[in-house]
């Protein structure tokens, strides 16, 4: 039986998208990009900032470019903007800012806290500039927004407070040196009586932190009674560097076992990545784990996992001589069917490009789920599928998991293009996996998806015609 039919993205004005935008060092890309968006400026019609470019800005760029974000300058007033129009105008035009990297046209676009600007946004932006970004009447200028703070909870817009806090112990980063790794157990605050089902999770790294923190896992623990703990086999969640967090869809449970508490994993760089990098000690950092669960009366079918799955054994194999490139590509099948909630390539400053395909053995057939050209280290994006589009993958078909790496001068994130580069958890080392959260089926559950699909495909043509 074939995956679901892809549909293709239907744009609209996502008010307030951009206030899930985690807390993360801006993107630092060269000017050659993978993905450039020419827009045409050719356009007769008045593009004034009061009237058509200033929504744009407050919905998708204030969040981090203002007093106390993470942008590298503010963009709230007219004249803050103006003043970077040109600048604005390279970015947008090449789908750099907001950043949120994912292809274009290729796989799956219905996503789910999806930032990119439709093209309408970016042709309005570019029009703009190249008439003059010219302020408009001001009287067309809509009302300014009332941005969170920046240090709350990006989820929360969405789902109010976490039910669930669980920081970790403070360490001192200092502003140079070698990386870090700091792993304590902690109480969680607001812990429940029982097991539950997770709704979401976030990871926040508090305040200057941000750009230190390049990984920070968590699993869960339970305390025996001599004192040790045993881990449950439950993974809590994974966060690096620029990832908003994750949801979890409706009618599936990921555990949250009861008496739990969390171990952190938390990889620490000292200095920072990105242009917004601290360069300076951050004492007493603390990464946060917010949890938010469903009622205890929540009602589900099956249950979702997170799972890192490697492309090597052991990625021992993943070697790069100086000034070359590589390719590595993993594969994973189930015996059940599943769907595919999420995906997330992670890799270090190497890599540069990444896809999730799947294969059919029945008919031969190849099909790209998602790619991601022009990947960031400083972006690491969970790509949250939409309820009517997360892939229906059948027993016995074939995930085909790729990434492309570029250990040359041509790859503006390279630190050092005449270095040989190996696995290993350092930042300069390199790693070569996908996150995927996957929903397990049984044959009952996957026909009756794929037949729901295919009802509202069948409803939404008729509705067109």
């Amino acid at each position: 039986m074939e995956l679901n039919r892809i549909h293709p993205s239907r744009w609209t004005r996502r008010t307030g998208a951009a206030a899930f935008a985690i807390a993360a060092a801006i993107v630092f890309h060269g000017p050659a990009q993978a993905q450039a968006t020419f827009a045409s400026s050719q356009n007769d019609a008045e593009v004034t900032y009061a009237a058509d470019v200033a929504i744009i800005i407050q919905e998708n760029c204030q969040v981090c470019h203002r007093e106390g974000g993470i942008g590298p300058m503010n963009l709230v007033t007219y004249q803050d903007v103006r003043r970077y129009s040109t600048r604005i105008r390279a970015q947008v035009a090449n789908r750099m800012m907001p950043p949120y990297y994912y292809d274009e046209n290729v796989g799956i676009q219905d996503l789910k806290e999806d930032w990119r600007l439709s093209q309408e946004d970016i042709n309005t932006v570019v029009a703009w500039v190249d008439q003059g970004a010219p302020m408009g009447d001001p009287d067309d200028m809509p009302m300014a927004p009332n941005l969170r703070a920046t240090d709350e909870w990006s989820l929360a817009a969405e789902f109010g407070p976490p039910d669930i806090l669980a920081p970790s112990t403070p360490i001192d980063v200092p502003a140079q040196g070698l990386d870090m790794w700091h792993r304590p157990i902690v109480e969680m605050q607001g812990r429940p009586e029982g097991e539950r089902c997770i709704r979401a999770l976030q990871v926040k790294p508090r305040g200057d932190a941000v750009t230190v923190v390049h990984h920070a896992n968590s699993t869960f623990e339970i305390l025996q009674d001599d004192g040790s703990y045993q881990g449950t086999g439950d993974r809590a969640t994974e966060y690096a560097m620029g990832k908003l967090g994750e949801i979890i869809p409706d009618g599936v449970c990921r555990p949250f076992p009861a008496n739990a508490h969390i171990r952190w994993d938390i990889h620490l760089y000292p200095g920072g990545l990105g242009m917004t990098a601290a360069n300076a000690m951050i004492e007493q950092n603390v990464v946060e784990l917010g949890i938010w669960l469903h009622p205890a009366d929540y009602e589900y079918t099956y249950k979702q996992d997170l799972v890192s799955y490697n492309f090597m054994e052991g990625q021992r194999e993943l070697v790069m001589p100086p000034n070359t490139g590589f390719m590595s590509q993993g594969m994973r099948s189930f015996d059940h069917p599943v769907r595919i909630d999420s995906f997330q390539p992670h890799g270090h400053l190497r890599l540069r490009s990444a896809s999730l395909e799947v294969f059919y053995p029945e008919t031969g057939r190849t099909e790209i789920l998602g790619m991601i050209s022009n990947w960031s280290a400083t972006w690491h994006q969970s790509h949250i599928f939409g309820d009517d589009s997360a892939p229906l993958i059948p027993a016995g078909a074939v995930l085909i998991m790729k990434q492309w790496f570029d250990n040359t001068a041509n790859n503006p994130n390279n630190p050092d293009p005449d270095q040989w580069v190996d696995y290993g958890q350092r930042t300069a080392d390199e790693m070569s996996h996908f996150w995927i959260a996957v929903t397990h089926l049984d044959e009952e559950g996957y026909d009756e998806l794929v037949e729901e699909r295919a009802e509202k495909e069948e409803q939404r043509i008729a509705a067109r015609d």
